[in-house]
């Protein structure tokens, strides 16, 4: 399995040519389109191999269609999809990415390991959009199995709090998403920004904490400190990270 590089005349992409700034704005307008609801994702764009275009879309299971069912939030260089993907072969996830050229980047990543690896990294993809205002239009209600908010912009000003990608406002719409039992990964090497997301979610009525012992069992956690680009800057550097990783309940009233 390859995953650094790639054979069969297949190369990855280097990051050099793709860089951008560490963050984008979130509440500014970004000029790409928009499905106006889950219904309308062409999941043959991104999953061809499941959904091939010739058929409509249909996938190898007309009578129960594959869903996305991880979502990769701010997916930056994708280093945590790649090492997903061989951990959940079969279940599909997306990052989900602001910034145009880093997006291109994770797009010919993918490309580039289907190529090298036949057969494998078929379940991951990419798509950019902005997260915080459009969740909504991807995922139906209760779709979701994991959500990861690894290393996100932490936005220090107290004015630009309200651009953080958890808050209790959009955790209701993470809420609507994910299924009972689904969980939400969050990591940064921020102490401050660290208390803020576990607060934001001790307070939601619709998730609890996963307790120590259940997450250090979980093969994820391992890939939220060691997969990404981010997170491997912090553990050269001697940082410290800060976890919060909770579940999604159901109330009664629901």
């Amino acid at each position: 399995m390859t995953t650094n590089g790639a054979g069969g005349g297949a190369k990855l992409p280097r990051k050099r040519f793709y860089r951008a700034r560490a963050h984008s704005n979130p509440l500014s307008d970004s000029h790409f389109p928009v499905p106006i609801s889950p219904e309308e994702v062409d999941l043959s764009q991104h999953y061809p191999r499941y959904f091939p275009a010739d058929k409509g879309g249909d996938g190898e299971e007309a009578a129960a269609p594959r869903r996305i069912r991880f979502a990769d939030v701010g997916c930056g260089f994708g280093g945590l999809l790649v090492g997903l993907s061989p951990l959940f072969p079969d279940t599909l996830m997306i990052g989900m990415e602001l910034r145009d050229k880093v997006t291109e980047y994770v797009k010919e990543r993918i490309l580039a390991l289907r190529a090298a690896n036949p057969g494998q990294y078929d379940n991951i993809s990419v798509v950019r959009t902005n997260s915080m205002k459009y969740i909504p239009n991807y995922f139906r209600k209760a779709q979701l199995t994991k959500m990861f908010f690894l290393f996100p912009d932490p936005h220090f000003k107290e004015k630009n709090h309200r651009r953080r990608v958890i808050s209790m406002q959009l955790l209701d719409e993470y809420a609507y998403v994910m299924e009972v039992g689904g969980i939400i990964y969050t990591i940064t090497d921020v102490e401050e920004l660290g208390e803020w997301m576990r607060s934001c979610l001790e307070k939601h009525p619709l998730f609890e904490t996963v307790p120590e012992e259940e997450i250090k069992a979980d093969p994820v956690f391992k890939l939220l400190s060691t997969a990404t680009e981010e997170s491997q800057k912090v553990a050269r550097n001697g940082g410290q990270t800060f976890h919060a990783i909770f579940r999604r309940i159901s109330l009664q009233e629901e």
